[in-house]
Parts: C-alpha cells; structure tokens; sequence
C-alpha cells in the first residue's frame, strides 16, 4: 500500500487475515478529522496523514519510515558549491487528479513548483491570503528568510536561491507543506471566485484522489490510475474511518471493520503482540515529550536549578506508568528518528 508516511507514526496496527489485497479497499482508522486539505496551512499529523500523504507529493520525498530524502517530482538535484543555490531537475510525465470540475490540460511543470512555494512566499501576491488562513510551517521554518528567489529555468527545471547555506534544506523541501498543487486548477479557481475549494476539493499528483469527505465520519480516496511511482497504489480505495476512541479503533480493527490503526492505548500493547492476527509495527516517533520553564524568571533562570530539576525526575518511571513502556528517555530535543539527531 502506498500511504507513504502514514507508517512513521509511533505504533502502527494493522490485522494480517484481513489485510487489502489488490483490486480491495483498504480501510483505515483514522484517530480524527483533518482540519483541511491544503497541507501548507496546517501542522497536524492527522491533516498531513488525509492530505498531504495519499493526495501531493513533494519535490524530495522521505523514505517509508525515515528521514532519509529520496526523489519525488524532481528526479534528481545539484547544489552550488557556495550552498546558495539548487537546481531541481523535473520529473516527466507525471498527472494531476481531475474531479467533477477540473481536467488537467498539461502535465506537472515548473509553473506548479513555481506557485505552490511562492503562494506561501509572496504576501503581495493574490494567494497569500486567498484560503483565509496562515503559512504556519513555512513561515514558522524562517523560509521567507531563507529564500532568496525561486527561479523557472525551464518547464522542467526549477532553480532555488538562498539568502545563506541551510544545511537541512533538502530535507525540509521533503516536508508537507512544501506539497506540489496544481497552478492550472489554482487559476481555474481563482478565476471562478472560489479560491477556497483549493483545500476542500484537493488536486495533487499523489497515489490517490481524493472521492468525498463526510465530516467526522468518513474521507474516500480512489486509486490515481497515473501514478508516477511503479506499481503503486496497490488497492484501488482508501477509506479513512474517522475514529477517534482509541479502544474503539481497536475493536474496530478485531471486529474486521478496518485493516490499520494508529495509537492504540498503551495498555493494550501487550495483548496485541500476543494475537498471531495483529501486527504491530512500532518505531520512534517525530514527537518528544518535555517540560519547559520560563529561564527569565527565578528560580528557573538559574541554570544548576534546572539541572537539578532535571536530574530528579524519575523519567523511566514516566514511561513505565504513563506509557506502559511504549516510549524512551529523550537525550536532546531532537527526536531519534530526524536528520541531525546525534
């Protein structure tokens, strides 16, 4: 199945005797609803999870599982020696979904790298504040501050200027909300004064469409028949079954009414691994659990203080009772699955 990062949550459960197989529907249990369908505007997992994985892609993509890049719609790129500037190469051939409304004319080009990057950059721009809302990775991650220019050197050929050398620029370029959309569908939209379907009726590249949405209840997806990536998707529905009661995804997933669930409850770890019907996929996640004190205000500002603080709490028996175990001891900030950790 092609759900990409769906399966770098932190534990991952899924039914082996009634997995998908192809020409199937696979249905998923989803912990929530997705708060929109434009992934640059938001910072949830579980918006990423219904739009940015199934629907976009990315010029680099993470690997299943890591935080290793591997190429997306650009199929290759070269740095400048300075580290001020990268040139992506495009992927040919690739198509964008159609819906009831839109029928893409083209294939994916310069001009929908070109929009999708400058939409969140340009403020004066007409779809800087089109979808009412804020660029809140982009923004958050100082991209205004760090581009320079994004250059079309050709339909097949974007070039990316830098105002510094950023070390990890590859790899944020992998992240959501520099997920690729349609510029064609954009003006189709903007001209028909209904620039807010753009992240209610989503069009991306990605290995499926999006169907319908029923609030709270239900997201479809159908196979992208045109998928770039060989022999994926591998069913030809996708059903997210908004669930949000852990135990309920749980009996959910037993009862056969879906394949694969996230979170479960710690507790119910254990009996899992003992049914030969579950499989439990787990890894660390992209989260780190921690607790911050205001530095600029006594006693917190006194370093040894903090450290002692530090030293006295009994982490492991954090994890023990509050996680039954599913977890471990931070060293750092940085999580142990992201670039740069040790």
């Amino acid at each position: 199945m092609s759900l990409r990062k769906l399966l770098t949550a932190t534990s991952l459960v899924m039914t082996m005797a009634g997995a998908a197989t192809a020409q199937s529907t696979l249905v998923y249990c989803s912990e929530g609803s997705p708060e929109g369908f434009d992934p640059a505007l938001y910072t949830s997992g579980t918006t990423f999870d219904a739009s940015s994985h199934p629907i976009y892609n990315q010029l680099v993509e993470f690997k299943t599982g890591t935080t290793e890049t591997v190429p997306g719609l650009a199929e290759s790129y070269e740095a400048s020696d300075d580290g001020l500037s990268y040139t992506f190469h495009l992927r040919a051939g690739v198509k964008f979904h159609a819906n009831d409304s839109f029928t893409p004319s083209r294939d994916f080009n310069a001009d929908d790298v070109i929009f999708s990057f400058m939409r969140q950059y340009d403020e004066e721009g007409e779809w800087y504040d089109a979808e009412g809302g804020s660029w809140e990775y982009f923004n958050g991650m100082s991209m205004p501050d760090l581009i320079e220019s994004i250059e079309k050197v050709d339909d097949m050929t974007v070039k990316f200027n830098l105002t510094r050398p950023e070390a990890p620029f590859i790899a944020n370029l992998a992240m959501d909300f520099a997920s690729i959309l349609s510029a064609e569908y954009a003006d189709q939209l903007m001209a028909a004064g209904t620039p807010e379907l753009i992240n209610q009726a989503p069009v991306g590249t990605g290995p499926f469409s999006f169907v319908a949405y029923q609030k709270d209840a239900v997201i479809r997806y159908a196979k992208n028949a045109d998928y770039w990536a060989e022999g994926l998707p591998k069913v030809d529905n996708l059903v997210f079954a908004i669930t949000t009661d852990n135990s309920v995804r749980y009996q959910k997933l037993l009862a056969g009414e879906c394949h694969v669930m996230p979170y479960p409850n710690p507790a119910d770890v254990a009996e899992m691994k003992e049914n030969p019907d579950v499989n439990v996929m787990e890894q660390e996640g992209l989260n780190v659990g921690y607790l911050a004190y205001n530095a600029q205000v006594a006693p917190f500002d006194d370093p040894m203080v903090r450290k002692a603080l530090n030293m006295a709490i009994d982490k492991q028996a954090i994890i023990d009772v509050v996680f039954q175990g599913s977890g471990q001891i931070a060293k750092n900030p940085i999580p142990p699955t992201m670039w740069s950790y040790n």
